[in-house]
């Protein structure tokens, strides 16, 4: 994921990885300024876990949408002479930190090693763990960047805590002391078959890549995604899972996704079709939510998820006209949205991202106004203990 900068920042030391383990500094620095936590704000701190290629990128783009904000310009520096690229986006609501950023090892590094990026010694937790715990203190820090386009680790960048804090990757729930600083976690559940679909289209149609090679790219990665990063599904108080459509048989295309919401997370009231605790199948009116064959059908109900008590909102199927989305918001309840019809608003905003036609953004959006709540009311508690703590 390649989500360009907007940051803050001053004169840091950098590393740079050589296959002989040498690490030379180098600095550069930045004259933008961004007004970062106020006085009395405490951080949020959200985690997104996914594997790569699984809609991350977009997910993020909905997310700061909805928080809003000004942001700031990009973060100097460029691709000019194979220079370094940032893949932090920040604006003074919100900062999104790429956790590729604390891989171990470069490119070159993992070829001696013979270790994937998802193995957890390909990562530094202690490096991450210290730094999200300075953010949420309200302490500046000095985090590494690894280089997508060239695979080295470049200059350090210097990041101030914004009142949310999105970490997003492979392994965000995977160490302990990384997870209890969490306020609230997502995981990003991509089926084998979707996965493998969408690999296809993106590797075959537009790299030219054969048929034979994602094959065995998937293959490559299995075991330590199987090992390591699907088991964080454990830990994660909202999971989108995305799968292939029951409507039509050797349908490749159309998905069938599944919002799975954990039970008593604090401040956080899953979201619910008609009717409470009830156990719902609905196939809407065709003259109120137009759509081709093979349909759309939304299935609501209680289940269990890795032990855990959970409440699962389906969509199957895709919209034809996203702005009749707002009578399906109509039969939500507990959306989090400030008015009437604020959902289907936000879909049509992004009318053109992937997943905008079905659930993949349907509930993606409805998880950012959760974790829109979920931040004001944990901002609200602190500006009433603040001002309680004055009046004593």
């Amino acid at each position: 994921m390649k989500l360009f900068a907007l940051s803050l920042v001053a004169s840091a030391s950098a590393w740079t990885t050589v296959n002989t383990g040498l690490r030379m500094p180098t600095f550069r620095t930045n004259s933008m300024q961004l007004d970062a936590l106020k006085p009395g704000e405490k951080v949020t701190l959200i985690g997104v876990a996914a594997d790569s290629g699984c809609g991350k990128s977009t997910f993020m783009r909905r997310l700061t949408n909805i928080f809003g904000g000004e942001s700031v310009g990009p973060l100097g520096g460029g691709f000019d002479g194979g220079g370094w690229e940032t893949n932090t986006l920040v604006s003074d609501q919100t900062t999104v930190i790429c956790l590729d950023d604390f891989h171990l090892n470069d490119r070159a590094g993992r070829k001696v090693t013979k270790l994937t990026a998802l193995n957890p010694l390909e990562n530094d937790f202690d490096t991450m763990y210290d730094q999200l715990k300075q953010l949420k203190e309200g302490k500046t820090i000095s985090k590494p960047i690894y280089n997508h386009v060239n695979g080295t680790l470049d200059t350090p960048e210097t990041i101030e805590p914004t009142p949310i804090v999105i970490v997003e990757g492979l392994h965000p729930m995977y160490d302990e002391r990384v997870r209890d600083l969490l306020d609230f976690s997502l995981y990003l559940d991509i089926s084998d078959e979707v996965k493998f679909a969408w690999k296809i289209q993106r590797d075959m149609e537009e790299r030219g890549h054969s048929l034979e090679s994602i094959q065995a790219s998937i293959e490559a990665r299995k075991p330590d995604f199987d090992a390591y990063i699907a088991p964080q599904k454990e830990f994660s108080d909202l999971t989108i899972q995305v799968l292939p459509t029951e409507l039509q048989k050797d349908d490749t295309k159309t998905l069938r996704v599944r919002m799975i919401q954990k039970e008593g997370i604090p401040d956080f009231n899953p979201v619910y079709l008609f009717d409470e605790g009830s156990t719902i199948d609905w196939t809407p009116c065709g003259k109120k939510l137009s759509c081709s064959i093979p349909g759309i059908k939304f299935k609501y109900g209680a289940d269990t998820f890795y032990g855990n008590d959970v409440s699962v909102v389906e969509m199957d199927g895709a919209f034809d006209n996203l702005q009749e989305l707002v009578y399906v918001e109509s039969h939500l309840s507990n959306t989090a949205t400030k008015f009437y019809g604020e959902l289907t608003q936000q879909m049509l905003k992004l009318a053109d991202a992937p997943g905008s036609d079905n659930g993949t953004g349907f509930f993606q959006t409805l998880a950012s106004f959760k974790i829109r709540e979920l931040y004001e009311k944990k901002a609200a508690r602190t500006k009433a203990d603040a001002k309680q703590a004055v009046a004593q």
